[in-house]
């Protein structure tokens, strides 16, 4: 019996999607649980799951296609299966020929058949590129074509490791697209790119609307932490793979200043103010189409090498849109960093509900009086916005004075 896919709800406040790709053409053979489509919500774009196995019998939402949750938008059945009436979400969806793949893929894709190329990656009988989802991710991420791939994983199927080292160039003559160049994305539909903005834009204005925020700043003299990160990055990164970055170093720092000044890590009620209990610091991430905010679970309770491994995992995640939407829910403060685009310093906004961010500006050299001397020192310019209705200047200035203390001696983030 065919099975009807819906829009699923993603979010508490969520009552529409836009369709952003289907990462299954109409007539490709699908199993439950593999990556079905791509959805952008109120929060950000993410991966759905297809709800059963069978054949992606019909598209009934195109990309770029608006509809409001629990619409359906797609039949998975049986070959030759009669669908019934199912009304449609959008335009029809194409019925040209299926193409394995998705974005940048599903055009290599159509220029291999059309020259007659073989397809080492694809499966006997039914046209498919068997690959992992992470492995389809990271080849479109970097433009990589898919059908050129020998997969080394069981049946033949392209796992990541075979695009990691294609990327890393060691892959063993496996080609990259021609015309594809590396970092390259699937092109954002633009209605989705429209829709995208227009929610950014309906957040900030309901965060500088709703919210009373301030800005503090100060200096932080990141000598010492450069020092440490220089001195145990590598041990981190032989152990467990990732070099800190100094966003890490600044996550870590405001979890153990949110954890000595509880009242940053609070919420506006509307009939006071809520205090919580638990520290979850979000690490905004810029993409092509817009901001994402991913959620490092109980900052306080985690090392500087479990922030590194969580930053870096969200961050990659987000870039090629696997991110679940619980991932970016539950934050309680949020860091943000441009000094990655030489800026010195910037005023950021309250990402509600929560009461402060932390905006971070690049790392520089300046001169720094040191005693009775001047010295060219490494600094970094801290950025606290915070909601005035949630606390007073004095205590946000004490939490940002203490950030700025563990920075300027890291080695206290290296304590429990």
């Amino acid at each position: 019996m065919a099975t009807q896919v819906v829009l699923p709800k993603l979010g508490l406040t969520q009552e529409e999607g836009t369709i952003v790709r289907w990462v299954k053409t109409q007539g490709s053979r699908v199993a439950k649980g593999e990556p079905l489509f791509e959805v952008l919500t109120d929060k950000a774009t993410i991966e759905v799951e297809a709800p059963a196995s069978g054949v992606l019998l019909q598209i009934l939402a195109p990309e770029g296609t608006t509809v409001p949750v629990a619409t359906p938008i797609a039949v998975i059945g049986e070959p030759g299966e009669q669908i019934a009436s199912v009304p449609s979400s959008g335009p029809p969806a194409p019925q040209s020929a299926s193409l394995p793949g998705s974005g940048t893929a599903r055009v290599h894709a159509a220029r291999a058949a059309s020259t007659g190329a073989t397809a080492r990656g694809v499966s006997v009988g039914d046209g498919r590129i068997r690959v992992s989802p992470r492995a389809r991710a990271l080849a479109e991420l970097h433009g990589i074509d898919l059908r050129a791939l020998q997969g080394s994983g069981p049946d033949g199927r392209i796992i990541e490791r075979d695009v990691q080292q294609v990327v890393e160039g060691a892959g063993g003559g496996a080609a990259v697209a021609a015309g594809a160049p590396a970092g390259v994305r699937p092109a954002v539909p633009p209605a989705v790119s429209a829709r995208l903005r227009t929610i950014i834009a309906r957040r900030m204005t309901e965060s500088l609307r709703d919210t009373a925020q301030l800005t503090l700043t100060t200096e932080a003299d990141m000598a010492e932490a450069a020092r440490l990160r220089d001195e145990i990055g590598a041990e981190l990164e032989r152990r467990g793979g990732v070099r800190p970055t100094y966003t890490d170093l600044v996550v870590r720092a405001a979890a153990i200043a949110l954890r000595d000044h509880p009242r940053l890590n609070a919420q506006w009620t509307g009939n006071g103010v809520r205090l919580l209990s638990e520290i979850h610091v979000g690490v905004a991430v810029a993409l092509d189409e817009g901001l994402v905010v991913p959620v490092v679970r109980h900052t306080d309770r985690a090392t500087l090498a479990q922030i590194s491994a969580a930053v870096r995992d969200l961050s990659e995640r987000a870039r090629t849109s696997r991110l679940k939407s619980e991932e970016m829910a539950g934050g309680t403060f949020t860091v943000t960093n441009l000094g990655v685009y030489d800026v010195d310093a910037f005023t950021p906004i309250l990402n509600p509900p929560e009461a402060a961010i932390l905006g971070v500006g690049r790392v520089s050299r300046r001169p720094v009086a040191v005693a009775d001397r001047v010295e060219v020192r490494p600094v970094a310019v801290l950025s606290l916005t915070f909601d005035h209705r949630v606390l007073d200047g004095a205590p946000a200035a004490q939490f940002l004075q203490r950030v700025k203390h563990v920075l300027e001696h890291p080695y206290l983030l290296l304590l429990p």
